[in-house]
């Protein structure tokens, strides 16, 4: 972290500095001045309705039953930002199971979480001269310079998790960008908090700033989180998602430290750092059912639901529907193939609990497959 402030150099103020240069987290500002048992009723009402409602699981297929039949003989390369995040790999596999129906072929590259990497990762994509690239969970302001080289060849581009919102997207050019809305997914995490404590919480909040999207999203949970008094924001945490295994354990240990039984929720941009914060948690003598009740705001990997299924500290995800997205991106390059516009569609925000996943280890909404198979065979 940069900062332009000047300060008067004292004993205290290094120590201070350094000690927040080691912990790599914020003491968070107040979500509420009040006491922690202030609550917030009407706020806290409105929170459980969007909650029951996100975690219904009668979720029927809304999405494309038209389109057209698919284009033969295609090459599509997915750049991903890190096959080490679940999300970016999950995406993966399910644009490769859908390829499978079309008689495509393709082929991953892994940027492995640095710049560098994935600068050379779309580079490599490009001088395959693939029918279409993937830009998978990496912000295209990192490859502006690759983007414009694919703009230039007529590859076109579709973004998974690439800029903030779902659709199609002129600055940067990409036929269509696949995503929920971060709002809402945003939203419905702290509204979980919210709900589920009786608006009555001390909240962590784990996010990797070095993402636009991820920083984004964590901005908004903090300003949902901060329509309840009796909500605090004790600490904001930000641990890129390459060093979450090396650093969050050490990072949950500080923060144990820090604010003991305070700590009672904690929300993160991704599933995988409740994963990395289980070892500290156990070894601190914290239950695996909690608290602290922690919260993926995405991406609902597979291990996410294991942990959530067996109450190993993670009680909730809002997961992506990372097969079904996979299936579309597959869908939206048909589209792209055909010189049809994208589909528009963008999946509902759900919550899973170990109440209502039914030991499902991944969440999608019914009959996507059927549907796409459908429109694919003409």
């Amino acid at each position: 972290m940069y900062s332009n402030r000047k300060t008067t150099v004292t004993a205290a103020a290094l120590f201070a500095a350094a000690a927040a240069l080691v912990a790599g987290c914020e003491r968070g500002p107040q979500a509420g001045t009040g006491p922690s048992d202030a609550g917030c009723p009407a706020t806290q009402a409105k929170a459980e309705t969007a909650v029951r409602q996100a975690e219904n699981t009668d979720a029927s297929w809304t999405g494309p039953t038209t389109g057209p039949a698919a284009v033969p003989d295609r090459t599509v390369v997915y750049v991903a930002q890190t096959m080490t995040n679940p999300g970016v790999a999950g995406v993966a596999k399910g644009v490769e199971e859908a390829a499978k129906i079309t008689g495509w072929k393709v082929r991953v590259i892994d940027g492995e979480g640095t710049p560098a990497g994935i600068q050379a990762a779309l580079s490599q994509a490009i001088t395959l001269k693939p029918s279409g690239i993937v830009i998978g969970g990496f912000d295209p302001g990192l490859t502006s310079q690759q983007v414009a080289r694919a703009q230039a060849a007529g590859i076109p581009l579709i973004g998974w998790h690439a800029v903030a919102s779902p659709g199609p997207s002129e600055k940067p050019e990409l036929f269509t960008n696949i995503t929920t809305k971060v709002e809402d997914v945003a939203k419905i995490s702290a509204d979980w908090i919210i709900a589920r404590s009786k608006g009555s919480a001390g909240t962590v909040l784990f996010t990797d700033d070095s993402i636009p999207f991820a920083r984004n999203k964590a901005e908004l949970i903090k300003r949902e989180l901060a329509t309840c008094s009796g909500v605090r924001l004790l600490a904001y945490v930000n641990i890129p998602i390459p060093d979450a295994s090396s650093r969050t354990p050490q990072e949950v240990s500080s923060l144990l430290s820090r604010f003991q039984d305070e700590w009672t929720y904690s929300v993160a941009i991704n599933d995988l750092y409740f994963a990395d914060a289980a070892p500290a948690l156990r070894a601190a003598g914290k239950p695996g059912s909690g608290p602290p009740f922690n919260i993926g705001a995405g991406d609902g990997d597979p291990s996410a639901f294991q942990r959530i299924n067996s109450k190993q500290f993670q009680a909730a995800t809002v997961p992506e529907p990372l097969s079904q997205q996979g299936w579309q991106i597959v869908d939206e390059f048909n589209r792209a193939f055909a010189g049809r516009p994208a589909s528009g569609y963008v999946a509902p925000v759900h919550v899973a609990t170990a109440e209502n996943s039914g030991g499902a280890t991944s969440w999608d909404p019914s009959g996507y497959r059927e549907a796409y198979e459908k429109i694919w065979r003409g």
